[in-house]
């Protein structure tokens, strides 16, 4: 794979693979053509892929002559309509691959105006992948040779290993939302319900992996609790700990960076009562999370966070609340929540070009949905978050 971000790849860089003739291996190969049209050449495809997200991941690279492994000639592709066949070939990933797979293509445009195109696959942990088009159910995975299709022995622990990480993922959210429930929180928030925010990735409990999170401290403000523009910081036993007060100067949010790249984002104010009724601001907290998970996503991804990540939002101490519809906060609709923890079902961020708003709406629409309604009503026709001012 290219040590570079997918996006800032040129000319330049391809043509050093060649300069410097970097073998096709486990995270790399090259392609002259691309022919793509009969069904065994879209399995053949669908193989390579899938074999890099079962692995290490790597870059599938169209356009580059290779001669024994080794790149020999930039010489690009002949390609009338580049977003039409980039459209085609996620088509193609999307729906001939399970579980789903996220992967990024990106065309380089070269001098000679002719296009190589590169699909980056990161390693999926939420797998194993499958070839699943047209009944072509094999499962491949790659070494320094190559692809190959994984034989019995090789799945039972592909798919022992998917488990094990999830449910350590799964542990850690509930170990947290024993211990912020029990008020053993960085800092003493103010009593009341509260919105709990965990971004967890998918590498986040490997012992080889680290992050530079003091790399970032310096633009710390950049990165504040939910529902604040800015927040005092410092740093604590596990990371980076940022944290707002109110005019009290009582603790209202904390955002917690850990060392291993996990955000942890708790906040007491947005559901306080208003005008004595218990009622979720359906505006202002949806606004909120969605401008923050935005600051948060880009600051993983600063950190070369590797996706998948596992976004889990709850909601501690809200029995009894209602939905409030419009910006006065006034008007409570629906009925009551009859719980006091709102376990909202996880979502899988496999890539950061995701929207915020498309992230969250599954969340969203499950809060809405313990409230007595379908979904939530700040939502367009296009499925883009737009305030309802009704």
């Amino acid at each position: 794979m290219i040590g570079k971000d997918i996006d800032q790849i040129t000319e330049e860089d391809l043509q050093s693979l060649i300069e410097n003739k970097v073998q096709e291996g486990k995270t790399i190969e090259y392609k002259r053509q691309l022919t793509i049209g009969r069904d065994k050449e879209k399995k053949e495809f669908l193989a390579d892929v899938s074999s890099f997200a079962n692995a290490s991941g790597g870059d599938l690279i169209y356009g580059i002559t290779e001669s024994g492994g080794v790149p020999t000639v930039l010489e690009g592709l002949d390609i009338s309509n580049v977003d039409l066949e980039i459209q085609r070939l996620d088509s193609l990933v999307r729906d001939g691959i399970e579980p789903r797979l996220s992967v990024t293509i990106k065309s380089v445009s070269l001098s000679d105006s002719r296009t190589v195109l590169m699909i980056r696959v990161p390693k999926s942990w939420v797998g194993p992948h499958r070839v699943s088009l047209k009944g072509h159910d094999k499962f491949y995975a790659r070494n320094s040779s190559g692809k190959y299709a994984l034989d019995v022995a090789e799945l039972r622990v592909a798919f022992n290993m998917s488990e094990t990480i999830a449910e350590r993922i799964r542990s850690f959210r509930q170990d947290r939302l024993s211990n912020i429930l029990a008020d053993e929180t960085p800092v003493l928030l103010r009593y009341g319900a509260r919105i709990v925010l965990h971004l967890i990735h998918i590498n986040a409990f490997n012992p080889a992996q680290s992050y530079d999170i003091y790399g970032l401290a310096p633009h710390f403000e950049k990165i504040p609790p939910i529902g604040s523009s800015v927040g005092s910081d410092r740093y604590n036993i596990d990371g980076i700990l940022t944290y707002s007060k109110d005019t009290e100067s009582k603790f209202i949010s904390y955002l917690q960076l850990y060392r291993n790249g996990i955000i942890e984002a708790v906040e007491c104010s947005l559901l306080s009562p208003q005008h004595g009724k218990l009622i979720i601001p359906s505006i202002l907290y949806e606004q909120e999370l969605i401008n923050a998970l935005a600051k948060y996503l880009s600051a993983m991804k600063t950190l070369t966070v590797e996706t998948p990540i596992f976004l889990f939002l709850t909601l501690l101490g809200v029995k009894g609340y209602r939905m409030s519809i419009g910006f006065s906060g006034r008007a409570d609709l629906g009925n009551k929540i009859d719980r006091d923890v709102l376990l909202l079902p996880e979502v899988i961020i496999d890539s950061y070009e995701s929207r915020p708003d498309h992230i969250l709406r599954p969340c969203f629409d499950s809060i809405w949905n313990a409230c007595g309604f379908p979904e939530s009503k700040n939502y367009n026709k296009a499925g883009n978050w737009e305030a309802r001012h009704g």
